[in-house]
């Protein structure tokens, strides 16, 4: 009995320490569990884009993450192509900065050419996603004000659904809802809307796994409701803390990218 009591009490507990969160600590937790878990991250990734009548495009790739410092700090990112033909052996890299313009560089071995990728072209498509740049590696916590608008259940899930707003004319759309898992603060849905309040694109975690104790989205689909188009991404495999190494990250490993690491 007093195990019982003592278990309903630490619940409470939780469920008071949630309730008392602000909207800002919320996606703040929730940009670490989705962005920051573990020291270093690799995964072989399948992306298949599919347009309004259901015709299929595959795009195959690996991601290597690594986190420079703590959780909401710097990070690297690093993406080599596998297929299709017109992608093979392309590569993508970013410098993720908190508070600052990332810096985003994109090799295309057809001209053999390391691109920089400009700032205001962040929220344009990533390799013909629906995904943007910024959806790959994050957007700031500052580029939003953030709402706490209610709490309810998705799929099962208890959930924070919590409004951002961008602070700039910049950004392509004028708010974004995210239904955030209380239980592990993943987002499970996104919603984007124009300035007028129309849907635009919708984003779904689809499936969460535990990978060396940390729950990871595994499948997701971001959804484009103007062309009908929708991306769906899941991972053929997927590890924590592998060693990755900053040195990785450069360059001369887009022109030539390791094989022990993108295979």
């Amino acid at each position: 009995m007093k195990r019982l009591v003592l278990l309903l009490l630490i619940s409470a507990c939780l469920a008071a320490n949630a309730l008392a969160a602000s909207p800002e600590e919320i996606i703040q937790k929730s940009q670490a569990v989705f962005f920051y878990p573990g020291k270093d991250f690799k995964a072989r990734v399948m992306m298949k884009l599919i347009s309004a009548n259901g015709q299929e495009r595959l795009r195959e790739m690996t991601m290597l993450r690594l986190n420079i410092g703590a959780a909401g700090g710097e990070q690297k990112y690093f993406m080599y192509f596998f297929q299709p033909a017109e992608v093979k052996d392309m590569t993508f890299m970013v410098f993720k900065y908190p508070e600052k313009d990332d810096d985003r560089w994109l090799f295309v071995p057809a001209i053999n050419m390391v691109r920089r990728i400009a700032m205001q072209d962040k929220q344009a498509s990533f390799v013909g996603s629906d995904f943007t740049y910024e959806d790959v590696s994050g957007r700031d916590l500052a580029d939003d004000a953030h709402e706490l608008v209610r709490e309810e259940a998705l799929n099962g899930k208890a959930c924070f659904v919590v409004k951002s707003t961008p602070k700039a004319d910049s950004a392509n759309h004028g708010h974004k809802l995210s239904w955030i898992d209380k239980a592990t603060w993943l987002p499970m849905k996104e919603e984007y809307y124009d300035r007028t309040g129309k849907t635009i694109r919708v984003f779904t975690a689809d499936e969460v796994q535990v990978v060396k104790g940390f729950a990871t989205i595994t499948r997701r689909t971001m959804r484009n409701l103007q062309s009908g188009h929708r991306t769906e991404v899941s991972y053929a495999s997927q590890d924590y803390n592998v060693g990755l190494e900053a040195s990785l990250f450069s360059e001369r490993f887009l022109r030539q990218p390791p094989k022990k690491w993108i295979e």
